[in-house]
């Protein structure tokens, strides 16, 4: 009979689980035994002044080698209290479940519902793509087709994709993107398989982005102006819009270093000085140098003053004014009212 009574130093039997020791004493064994990972887990919802009761109830623990069993055992026995009504369980773990992870995922969860096919699975090759190999393929494409795409691929990836695509077709992109709603999968699965094909064929071919209004550009600054002027006006014949990007590309903000004080003051006579700050705010120092020593005293510290008591800016405003700017100098050249001299120029 003496074997079946209780053994109060025997972890395992009941009366040892009885004398487990107190709360923050259990606390800290359960934390231990939930492991590191879980147990950090657990420490970010806790406060300062729990906190500091478990690591006294860790403490006592070392001076007891039963300690963690014991309250290991304790901590069983309240789960199979608790663990009464499972009903009432399962609500509660659904209620916080949707609290941490979101009304659909835990409904998915806690109800079987498979959850959505991942983008590499309906699109294949082209979730992982490269994002600028990607943009070129979609840059072709209608936008409710890149709005499939990128609304089926990770947020991030899709950024970068976007970022790359022609900035004029963004806006029709991202309206047929706000509107989606349900694509079935067999679609993307189709749409997945031929950009793959597309792909795959431009890698193969050794395809890769290419700035062909930017290199345009370059050549016509390094011809003389009245060459560049002829070269526009022929395109603009065909392409008024391109003409116009053209010229605005041809003469920058910077290139008002190189035109002639004469120039420069008669440039000054045409254009808001409002305006001028802003666009001087981001200019660099030979250009503020130049538009100053240009005016009278007194109106070249009225600029430094108003541009010193402007504060931040945002750059795109900066860069709109000295477009204003170089759309006036443009016009004025055009006129004759002024030269503008290009690197390919020569002066004597």
């Amino acid at each position: 009979m003496a074997d079946a009574m209780p053994d109060s130093n025997n972890p395992n039997s009941p009366a040892g689980r009885k004398d487990a020791g107190p709360g923050t004493q259990r606390a800290a064994a359960v934390l231990l035994g939930l492991g590191p990972d879980l147990a950090a887990a657990v420490f970010q919802h806790l406060d300062e002044p729990t906190v500091r009761s478990i690591a006294i109830g860790a403490r006592n623990i070392r001076r007891n080698p039963n300690a963690v069993p014991q309250a290991l055992g304790s901590f069983v026995e309240s789960l199979d209290v608790v663990g009464g009504d499972t009903a009432a369980g399962d609500g509660l773990l659904r209620a916080v479940a949707a609290q941490v992870l979101g009304a659909d995922m835990a409904r998915r969860a806690f109800d079987g519902v498979a959850p959505p096919p991942q983008a590499d699975e309906v699109l294949g090759p082209v979730a992982l793509a490269d994002p600028e190999a990607l943009a070129m393929i979609l840059a072709r494409e209608q936008p409710q087709t890149v709005a499939l795409v990128l609304g089926a691929m990770d947020p991030a990836r899709a950024g970068l994709v976007l970022k790359m695509i022609p900035e004029a077709n963004r806006p029709q992109i991202l309206r047929r993107l706000a509107t989606l709603e349900a694509v079935a999968p067999e679609v993307l699965r189709e749409v997945g398989n031929a950009l793959s094909i597309e792909l795959r064929a431009a890698v193969s071919s050794g395809m890769r982005r290419f700035d062909g209004k930017g290199a345009a550009v370059e050549l016509l600054r390094r011809t003389p102006a009245a060459q560049q002027s002829e070269a526009v006006e022929e395109i603009e014949k065909d392409d008024p819009e391109l003409a116009a990007e053209l010229r605005t590309k041809l003469f920058t903000f910077q290139d008002l270093t190189n035109l002639s004080d004469r120039d420069v003051q008669t440039f000054l006579r045409e254009v808001d000085t409002s305006r001028l700050s802003v666009a001087l705010k981001g200019a660099t120092t030979t250009v503020k140098d130049k538009i100053l020593k240009n005016m009278s005293s007194r109106a070249a510290q009225m600029l430094s003053d108003d541009i010193g008591a402007m504060g931040p800016v945002k750059l795109a405003d900066v860069e709109l004014a000295q477009g204003e700017l170089v759309k006036i100098a443009f016009t004025l050249a055009e006129q004759g009212r002024i030269t503008v001299v290009g690197p390919a120029d020569k002066m004597v």
